[in-house]
């Protein structure tokens, strides 16, 4: 049986990329640098990238 944490995270990108003034895509909300390395993320850094993306979309909406 395969576990959820032995699935790959899944990239929150939505095919809207455009970098803001930040480096940031205003689509996904990851860095350019996180973008570039996701393909060779751990699980791990993918939730810690996720986490961010999560915090910085708390943000836009503000």
């Amino acid at each position: 049986m395969v576990t959820d944490d032995a699935k790959p995270v899944r990239s929150p990108c939505v095919s809207v990329c455009a970098l803001d003034e930040d480096d940031i895509c205003v689509g996904c909300q990851r860095s350019a640098d996180e973008i570039t390395r996701w393909s060779g993320m751990t699980n791990d850094e993918r939730r810690d990238v996720m986490r961010l993306v999560a915090r910085r979309e708390e943000k836009v909406a503000l």
